[in-house]
């Protein structure tokens, strides 16, 4: 999974701070008392909309080309990154039962070994996916 970069609008708050919005995900709104508070806000709301849509079987939008986004003053626009798969390992990392075979006489081995099928289950998925 590649990391996807989405365009924000930073608007200045009369409280102080900013507040986020995204051209491309209207539903994806959040703020922050400072600038660095306001941009790990705007990775965490961008990662809840894109799962969203993602659990609804809604397609992503493409994002828009940061330079054709217009702001007016008190606002300008940052590209945020977000990494998918390190949000999913960090928000849904429960356990998921499985129910597979494998021939008896690998079973009686690897069970004498003391090998956690678990882990070498993950380990190979891990593999074959390329991810880490």
């Amino acid at each position: 999974m590649k990391k996807l970069f989405y365009p924000a609008i930073f608007h200045e708050a009369e409280e102080g701070g900013f507040w986020v919005t995204f051209p491309d995900l209207p539903e994806c709104m959040t703020q922050g008392d400072d600038m660095q508070q306001a941009y790990e806000m705007a990775v965490e709301a961008l990662g809840l909309a894109i799962t969203s849509r993602e659990e609804e079987k809604q397609e992503l939008p493409s994002p828009s080309e940061p330079n054709k986004i217009v702001t007016s003053d008190g606002t300008f626009c940052v590209v945020i990154e977000f990494d998918l798969l390190a949000y999913k390992k960090r928000t849904n990392a429960k356990a998921v039962k499985k129910t597979l075979s494998i021939p008896e006489w690998l079973n009686e081995e690897a069970t004498a070994l003391g090998v956690n099928f678990s882990q070498v289950l993950q380990e190979a998925l891990m593999q074959k996916l390329g991810v880490k």
